[in-house]
């Protein structure tokens, strides 16, 4: 059994919020599983993650995400091709969009020691964090979860014999923080869904 079955399983008639607290009682120690080290520290940091197990539970969180923020046919900055269907199938624009609602896009990698979604060019082109929307809805799988920064720079190495992308950045913020605090300056916070597929 997953470890995300264990604490999410899709069929479990507890409510999210129950799940979130069963989750939140314990910090995992760093010889903890890497799933459970970036789930704690992902939602430590303020990303809403939603686990699922297949196609179709991708496509209902989405579809809820769109709902409770009211972003039915609007805008939305996408360069995925293989993303484009699920934005088409929502009349969500993503031509050129002027005022964008929300980015969806896929990823590099899960960082596991510190809870960041690890990006490059092939996901955001050359935009910084900042020039992003303040939005951003992830898909990504289990399988792209791993220990360190360092090692998704070995990935992507390994990834791309050719073709190398540049702007190779992490988004590790998902809220704003009430007071100053020194470890955030420079960094903008993102309002963060990760849709987590099960491929393991």
């Amino acid at each position: 059994m997953s470890l995300f079955r264990k604490f999410f399983g899709s069929n479990n008639p507890d409510s999210e919020g129950e799940k979130d607290n069963e989750f939140s009682k314990f910090s995992p120690d760093n010889d903890a599983p890497l799933e459970e080290q970036f789930i704690y520290n992902f939602k430590k940091n303020g990303g809403k993650f939603l686990y699922c197990e297949n196609e179709a539970e991708v496509k209902d969180h989405f579809e809820n995400i769109l709902e409770e923020n009211d972003w039915f046919e609007r805008e939305a900055l996408c360069y995925d091709p293989e993303l484009f269907h699920m934005l088409d199938e929502n009349k969500i624009t993503h031509q050129k969009p002027k005022h964008p609602s929300f980015l969806l896009a896929n990823c590099e990698n899960l960082i596991a020691e510190e809870g960041s979604i690890l990006f490059s060019s092939k996901q955001i082109k050359q935009h910084k964090p900042n020039e992003l929307p303040a939005n951003i809805i992830v898909l990504a799988t289990t399988s792209q979860i791993i220990g360190t920064k360092s090692d998704g720079l070995s990935v992507i190495k390994k990834k791309y014999v050719r073709d190398y992308p540049t702007n190779i950045t992490t988004i590790k913020y998902f809220e704003k923080v009430e007071e100053e605090d020194f470890t955030q300056y420079g960094s903008t916070a993102k309002n963060l869904y990760l849709l987590l597929l099960e491929d393991q």
